[in-house]
């Protein structure tokens, strides 16, 4: 399809420097569609083919296919979660061997090495690469897509930032927000504070509910986050809402804190709750990726896995039973944060380990 060609990290940053300077907020659908535009222009520029663009609800994921019985996909996204403007805040900088802008580390830099490894290769038959506009936000509109690709292929690459010190991700706990709605009834605090039910007071009760369901002795967490209540300092509250961060290891954690939400009642006469939200990114077993992990080990000596708080699309393919490894893009830290940061020296080896990955994979037959 194309001949191979040498990994070069000048490439690599002036490809990573195009992404970054296009601004992709998740949601803004104009931005994550000129986006998608030019992540199709460089696979097209760097592997040949035809870059398909998919608009849809929550923005533009964009297909690539190398053609060939689908053996593995390379998984990824382009969304960004920094608001319009932070780039002039915080513009893309290569300096003291850092590259650092909004979405260099999640994850436009492992997009970029994911393309130039796979560039390298002198043939691309099998390999299946799926960039999405949504994973920031729940991956709602990509999920299915990433599935039913996932299947086909049978092993998923996910190109998201490294663990700590460049490792792999290996297993991912299952993650998702729920969401407390009290409803009270308000009243004048001072005239007749008793003909209300106090909102506020009952979400204090829930909170604790809720807190306490953490069980980080089996890697569950479960943190309230967000809490609004009230109108005015002298109304008995009607309303309050909570939202709470959860993460869990295994699928057993996932229903007990599930029925655990379900089961919330109202402590106070009159109030009413009402609870929604589920752990939508189920967890990724370090059982799925240990094939992979293996592949990779041997490729790269020394390499290490690590099983992280965090998810990924990853969390969706390994809970279909898929191989699937994680973490294989940038090095470096930072993500979701001012100081957001990829290592420069380690982009070509990080692009050779997804290249030699892919030919691995294919090399193996398939049960």
């Amino acid at each position: 399809m194309h001949h191979s060609t040498e990994i070069s990290t000048e490439a690599m940053l002036a490809d990573l420097r195009r992404l970054v300077e296009i601004e992709s907020p998740s949601r803004d659908l104009a931005a994550l569609e000129e986006s998608a535009t030019a992540v199709a222009a460089i696979l097209e520029q760097r592997l040949g083919g035809k870059a398909a663009l998919l608009p849809g609800d929550a923005g533009t994921h964009v297909r690539w296919s190398g053609g060939g019985t689908p053996r593995v996909l390379v998984l990824g996204h382009h969304d960004t979660v920094f608001p319009k403007g932070t780039l002039a805040a915080r513009p893309f900088r290569v300096a003291d061997g850092h590259a650092t802008g909004p979405g260099v580390f999640d994850m436009l830099g492992g997009l970029v090495q994911a393309v130039h490894g796979l560039a390298a290769l002198d043939d691309l038959s099998g390999v299946e690469i799926l960039v999405t506009a949504d994973e920031e936000v729940g991956s709602v509109t990509s999920r299915a897509l990433i599935e039913e690709l996932a299947l086909e292929c049978g092993a998923v690459l996910v190109c998201e930032g490294s663990a700590e010190g460049g490792g792999l991700k290996t297993g991912r706990k299952g993650c998702g927000t729920f969401r407390l709605d009290v409803e009270g009834r308000a009243a004048h605090a001072g005239l007749e504070p008793a003909a209300g039910v106090n909102a506020l007071v009952e979400a204090a009760h829930q909170v604790l509910a809720i807190a306490a369901m953490n069980r980080p002795e089996v890697g569950t967490t479960v943190t309230p986050t967000v809490a609004t209540a009230g109108t005015s300092d002298n109304v008995v509250p009607a309303r309050a809402t909570v939202l709470v961060d959860v993460r869990v290891e295994s699928a057993a954690e996932k229903d007990r804190v599930e029925a655990a939400f379900a089961a919330l009642t109202p402590h106070l006469a009159g109030a009413r709750l009402d609870v929604r939200g589920a752990v939508s990114r189920p967890p990724m077993p370090e059982s799925a990726a240990a094939e992979l992990f293996a592949l990779a080990q041997r490729l790269q000596p020394g390499i290490e896995g690590r099983s992280v708080g965090g998810g990924s699309d990853g969390n969706f393919t390994a809970a279909l039973g898929v191989p699937t490894l994680d973490g294989l893009g940038a090095v470096g830290g930072g993500a979701h944060a001012d100081h957001e940061y990829l290592l420069v020296d380690a982009m070509a080896d990080r692009a050779r380990l997804v290249g030699g990955l892919v030919t691995a994979i294919r090399d193996t037959p398939r049960n």
